[in-house]
């Protein structure tokens, strides 16, 4: 790496913090100028790796009116310029005593930024493309809000694509969840297939879309799907529960039951439109001896209530797919995550998004959020 994409902040800005009676804004202008000069040299690089000095840790957040988060910050100014990065803290990857998952977690996340695909979704139905929608209350001018709704990139097995459409629009609100009207979903998930045809140029388009959400489906959402989805001949909306207050424990023998909870993949149909599926849970795979293994080490996992909206597909299909979508985040060692990576992703962009400066009609790769 040259001198000229090498950018050193200045000696003096921890004392220029400490000076502050808001460090964080000082720290946040100095990163976006370092960011702003790298737009010179943008075509000689494919990743900015920035590393926080433990002397800046006072203004690396600020939980107040403000709800400041440097890292969240940081992502967003660079996604505005098109620039993937890596952050390191002196205090955190560097100092982590497993330097194998060390290496491994920025090996991945490196490679993912720099454009390459890791891994990808094994014994998925052709033709099956996956969109998760969540949302990420912005403030607006003058009174009344509004949201920057996100919807992650079309997954499909191939693992392609990994783009966002994000908009702001005005929402109903029921309690402290908002839900959209018929035509603002219609656009959403019309912009959505786009993004998945653009990327399977010359190929016919899906013939089965699954909606992931973690709000039930109003009964105007889903015929703003059903609008935007109208050549599609298998459309399944999923209500993804995360809070439903089921508990399973496995029973080895009559009042005997296991030491370890539930393995991990088990599902429990309540009724013709209600799963249970436990995304945590026993995985004597991850040993090589079979043994039992928890990867939470304690408590007992609560499962995922999956509520299905639309759709005739088996049960089956549907919690093996959401059971292999929680493996696909590239952002982690881990063997799997609670949330399949079409809320897990469409969580984290909302929080990211509603951070940005301006917020373009455009899409986004999810790898400058990452």
């Amino acid at each position: 790496m040259g001198q000229a994409n090498t950018i050193e902040l200045a000696s003096t800005l921890a004392q220029d913090m400490e000076r502050s009676p808001k460090p964080h804004m000082v720290l946040a202008e100095a990163m976006t100028r370092a960011v702003s000069a790298l737009r010179l040299v943008r075509h000689e690089f494919d990743v900015v790796m920035i590393l926080l000095s433990q002397e800046w840790q006072a203004g690396f957040s600020v939980k107040d009116e403000e709800d400041f988060d440097l890292h969240d910050y940081i992502k967003a100014i660079s996604a505005s310029e098109g620039m993937c990065v890596q952050i390191v803290q002196e205090t955190g990857a560097l100092n982590y005593h497993c330097r194998c998952s060390v290496m491994w977690r920025l090996g991945i996340a490196i490679y993912t930024k720099a454009g390459g695909i890791p891994w990808v979704l094994a014994d998925m139905t052709p033709g099956t493309a996956f969109i998760g929608i969540d949302y990420a209350l912005r403030s607006a001018s003058g009174s009344g809000t509004r949201f920057a709704i996100c919807c992650s990139q079309v997954f499909d097995a191939e693992g392609s694509g990994l783009e966002f459409v994000a908009y702001e629009a005005d929402v109903r609100l029921f309690g402290k969840n908002p839900f959209l009207r018929r035509e603002q979903m219609m656009k959403l998930i019309a912009r959505s297939l786009q993004i998945y045809q653009r990327k399977h140029v010359g190929d016919p388009p899906p013939t089965r879309v699954v909606v992931h959400k973690n709000t039930e489906f109003k009964t105007y959402e889903v015929d703003g799907c059903f609008d935007a989805l109208l050549n599609i001949p298998n459309v399944e909306l999923v209500h993804v529960q995360q809070a439903c207050r089921w508990r399973g424990v496995q029973i080895d023998a009559p009042h005997k039951p296991h030491g370890y909870p539930c393995r991990r993949g088990t599902a429990f149909q309540l009724g013709p439109y209600e799963t249970l599926l436990w995304t945590q849970g026993n995985l004597p795979e991850m040993t090589t001896n079979g043994r039992d293994y928890f990867k939470e080490g304690k408590g007992t996992p609560e499962p995922l209530l999956l509520v299905r909206h639309a759709g005739l597909g088996s049960v089956d299909d549907l919690c093996r797919e959401t059971l292999a979508l929680t493996k696909m985040d590239w952002n982690n060692d881990g063997p799997y995550d609670r949330l399949p990576v079409t809320l897990n992703f469409a969580q984290i962009l909302a929080k990211v998004v509603k951070r940005m400066p301006t917020l373009e009609a455009r899409t986004y790769a999810f790898r400058h959020f990452m």
